[in-house]
């Protein structure tokens, strides 16, 4: 019997949340969970109905301005150790965008290890803004160096985190951003407090924060004062920024 060779695993977007517009001037790359360690295929529907909500409120917010949003399809779940799969597969989409698209800004928006994927793949040339909800990142090791953050320069970045998160350590991103603050004065971060991983408990201020900053990086819309004072506020402040209960972008 001939041998069959091992198909070659791609990563691919999803289709666009709802109907993609004539004239598109930008895009989000929404970026699901990932296992720190795994060579396995992610489930599509499983990742999918991680930012599905996220999606759709993006995508309805930005659909006069000419907003596309996709889902980017791993081909693994992990991350993988120095083979930053997830981040390598953000980057490729990354590039896609451009080829489908031309030359329209890009926001990288992950959860969890998406969160890091983003993080990390922010450099690319298209992206102007990332967004990381909860973003799983590794313990800091004396002997390894730090996540990277000079590719953030010139970026606009947003964290969002919750202070009982259980899963990825708040503190981690607290000094992710701290240190990304010093290279770009454009990053900030807000504390959802008393909230776990998933941001469930606080679901529509953390949508409707991300809306805020998505809509306000791409398209240079009026972005609401809590964002404005955590971006201009100087170390910790603007890096432990309360999400208050309530919170709407169209309460400026």
């Amino acid at each position: 019997m001939a041998h069959q060779p091992t198909p070659v695993r791609r990563a691919r977007l999803g289709r666009t949340f709802g109907p993609e517009p004539s004239a598109v001037s930008g895009v989000v790359l929404l970026l699901p969970g990932g296992d720190e360690v795994s060579g396995r295929r992610p489930s599509p529907m499983v990742a999918t109905a991680s930012v599905r909500a996220l999606g759709r409120r993006l995508a309805r917010a930005g659909r006069d301005e000419g907003l596309v949003t996709h889902v980017v399809h791993y081909r693994y779940r992990g991350w993988n150790g120095s083979e930053a799969n997830l981040a390598a597969d953000a980057a490729w989409a990354a590039d896609e965008v451009v080829r489908r698209y031309g030359d329209v800004p890009v926001c990288l928006a992950g959860i969890g290890m998406g969160g890091r994927a983003g993080l990390r793949a922010g450099g690319h040339e298209a992206v102007n803004s990332v967004l990381a909800l909860a973003p799983w990142l590794p313990e800091e090791d004396v002997a390894a160096p730090p996540e990277p953050v000079k590719q953030l320069v010139g970026r606009q970045v947003l964290i969002v985190h919750g202070t009982n998160d259980a899963r990825t350590d708040p503190e981690l991103s607290f000094r992710l951003a701290a240190r990304a603050k010093k290279a770009n004065r454009d990053v900030c971060r807000f504390e959802v407090h008393a909230d776990g991983h998933g941001l469930n408990q606080y679901r529509d201020e953390v949508l409707a924060l991300a809306e805020d900053f998505v809509m306000g990086a791409l398209f240079g819309r009026a972005v609401s004062r809590p964002v404005r004072d955590a971006l201009a506020a100087p170390p910790p402040l603007g890096l432990r920024m309360p999400l208050a209960a309530g919170f709407s972008p169209s309460r400026r």
